[in-house]
């Protein structure tokens, strides 16, 4: 070991006390039970929904409610103080309003605050005392202490206790203390938090979700491939912001653009009055929940062709200077027959409809308009002097990566590419091959370097980032290609299809989950993969958990998009020192649904996996950590206090 590095380490370990105490502090949290990890997936901007799969952990708040009080209090009562600890501020005011006079809601307070003293103290039963604390709400963590670890086996303390509860609720602390033990309960049933993908697009909502992980106590995200698609636009891909506006056109989410990053789509708009009328296909789709006039909606289906066609000229340059993504056959402007209004594509030709082709040279498809040129460049700027968007950016590419190894297990969003055979599909990028983990590394390292360099537009980091959103090879897509064109414009549904990757139905088969995680460096007896990107089915009998257990998708359809194939509206994953859970969640109606009546959004859960002992933290990615430091603090010991 450097000896500076001990040296500097001596600085804040000055003393043999303090390194002593330490090594027995981590060598002790060593032999605690592991935390729970909680998972979810393909958020895709439903904001209300995660937050209260948040907010209840995924049916692990009400779990210890009943652990605790089942028999002791009604089913209503747990159920009333279920949605109290997701939501006090407005359940308070509902119960409150309640009781007739003060002396009943003073009994009632002082109740409540028992029992939320002891289910703070069973959640947090596999912490240490110093994590406790850290949850608890700063102005009220000595009292809440104090209430913890009451002993009164003489009698001595009695009043002392029930003195502190009078003096809060007669100083008008009760609901402020109830509120903070709300908060610190959803915090302690979940230790560490991984979204396996897809915040953005689609629902109307993706800027809250950014918030809420941010203010998030322990978080990682793996990226989804509409995710990278923001993540690219920020980077100076003009072709993935084309994307990113056409999406939130067609889904009637331009509010995301404009109001929420403060993207201006005037000049967008200008261009599209200008060129483009009605169009059936481009209308975007209808909100049960939202209400857009006829005018509003004819702007939007306006903006969605300029924007379409702009994305489809500027897709063809980097298909042509980039002939090792091999997607040549995407140069569909080309193949257009422009006087008989067809296509031909693999040898058929086709009628072209709902075409909007006004701004198109047939001797250059691909040439943008000055206008255009103008329009993307303004767009590129905004979008690169959002304040709001580089803080969400910043904090996605901070916490972000393509795939993760935590604990065993392997996440990531969407696929390994496979062959037919089950092999790593290999990649030639700039005449060295890649595959598998390699080729994940690869595209990891031009996302960052892209991401790193934003004033670089067409290198080829940024073209590949726009490769990870719609590339034959790339592990978040996961497709042969993407047929955005031939659905706009191609009435043969045959057109439509997108062939999946062979990984799609092997990994179904426990021997290509097994050979993958060892790829990775994993232990295949013990791993899982977890999945999102692909909607589970449940409703046709599909079922999530795959492989003999080593596979586990868990994109269930949190985007209401998808509910109506899906059956369900989302899965989650629970992992804690017991073994697997995954949890299937019904449609979220309304946080009011659960304040009044009480109800939940949970439905079945299923074992995926049980531990044959209970796995402690020693066994965990913060485990290893935690061997490092006491190692160093042994080598510090041997190097200064010794003799």
């Amino acid at each position: 070991m450097d000896k500076k590095y001990l040296d500097l380490l001596a600085q804040k370990y000055d003393s043999e006390e303090k390194v002593v105490t330490e090594i027995i502090n981590f060598e002790a949290i060593l032999n605690l039970p592991k935390g729970t990890e909680h998972f979810v997936s393909d958020l895709h901007g439903e904001y209300q929904a995660f937050q209260h799969v948040l907010r209840n952990g995924s049916g692990r708040v009400k779990e210890k409610i009943r652990d605790i009080f089942s028999g002791v209090i009604y089913e209503n009562e747990i159920n009333d103080m279920a949605a109290l600890v997701y939501y006090p501020e407005e359940k308070l005011q509902i119960i409150k309003n309640s009781f007739d006079n003060e002396q009943e809601l003073n009994r009632w307070y002082k109740e409540m605050i028992e029992r939320m003293i002891k289910l703070i103290s069973y959640a947090s039963s596999k912490y240490t005392r110093s994590k406790l604390r850290k949850a608890l709400p700063d102005q009220f963590a000595y009292i809440i202490e104090e209430l913890l670890y009451k002993t009164d086996e003489f009698a001595n303390k009695e009043q002392y206790y029930n003195k502190i509860v009078q003096q809060i609720i007669s100083l008008g602390q009760a609901d402020k203390l109830i509120i903070g033990l709300a908060y610190s309960t959803q915090r302690l049933v979940v230790d560490h938090l991984h979204v396996v993908g897809d915040i953005y697009d689609r629902g109307p909502e993706p800027d809250k979700i950014m918030e809420a992980l941010i203010n998030y106590h322990s978080v990682d995200i793996q990226w989804g491939n509409h995710d990278v698609l923001w993540l690219g636009a920020f980077s100076g891909s003009k072709v993935c912001l084309a994307n990113i506006i056409r999406i939130c056109a067609r889904y009637d989410n331009l509010d995301i653009i404009e109001d929420v990053y403060g993207i201006n789509l005037r000049p967008l708009l200008n261009l599209a009055e200008k060129y483009y009328g009605d169009n059936l296909v481009f209308r975007p789709k209808t909100h049960s929940d939202k209400k857009t006039s006829d005018h509003e909606r004819l702007q939007i289906t306006k903006i969605h062709q300029a924007i379409a066609m702009i994305q489809f000229k500027l897709e063809s340059p980097i298909i042509k200077r980039r002939p090792n993504f091999n997607m040549s056959g995407r140069l569909l402007l080309e193949k257009i027959d422009y006087e008989k209004n067809e296509i031909s594509i693999s040898g058929k030709t086709y009628p072209l409809e709902n075409t909007c082709f006004k701004t198109i040279n047939p001797e250059q498809p691909d040439e943008l308009l000055e206008e255009e040129k103008q329009v993307m460049d303004k767009l590129l700027f905004s979008v690169q002097h959002s304040e709001k968007l580089a803080r969400h950016m910043n904090f996605l590419m901070k916490k972000g990566s393509l795939y993760l190894n935590y604990n065993g297990n392997l996440l990531i969003h969407g696929c390994i590419p496979l062959d037919e055979k089950g092999n790593m599909e290999k990649m030639i990028i700039e005449d060295k091959t890649y595959a598998g983990r390699e080729l994940l590394d690869l595209f990891e390292q031009c996302l960052r370097r892209s991401f790193a360099h934003p004033e670089e537009t067409d290198d080829l980091e940024t073209d590949m980032v726009w490769y990870l959103w719609t590339g034959e090879y790339s592990s978040l897509f996961g497709k042969r290609e993407m047929t955005t064109f031939e659905r706009y414009f191609i009435q043969d549904k045959e057109t439509h299809k997108e062939r999946k990757n062979p990984y799609y139905h092997l990994r179904e088969q426990e021997e290509t989950c097994r050979r993958i995680l060892e790829d990775f460096g994993l232990n295949p007896d013990q791993g899982h993969i977890i999945n999102g990107h692909t909607p589970v089915k449940e409703i046709d009998g599909e079922n999530p958990i795959k492989a003999n257990g080593k596979m586990v998708v868990i994109d269930g359809g949190f985007s209401k998009a998808y509910q109506s194939k899906t059956g369900i509206a989302g899965y989650t994953l629970l992992y804690n020192s017991y073994g697997m859970q995954l949890v299937a969640h019904q449609h979220f109606n309304s946080k009011e649904d659960i304040l009044i009546n009480g109800t939940d959004v949970l439905s079945v859960k299923r074992l995926v996996d049980k531990e044959l002992k209970r796995k402690k933290v020693m066994e965990t990615n913060v485990g290893e950590q935690l061997f490092q430091k006491v190692t160093l603090l042994n080598q510090l010991m041997e190097y200064r206090y010794i003799k």
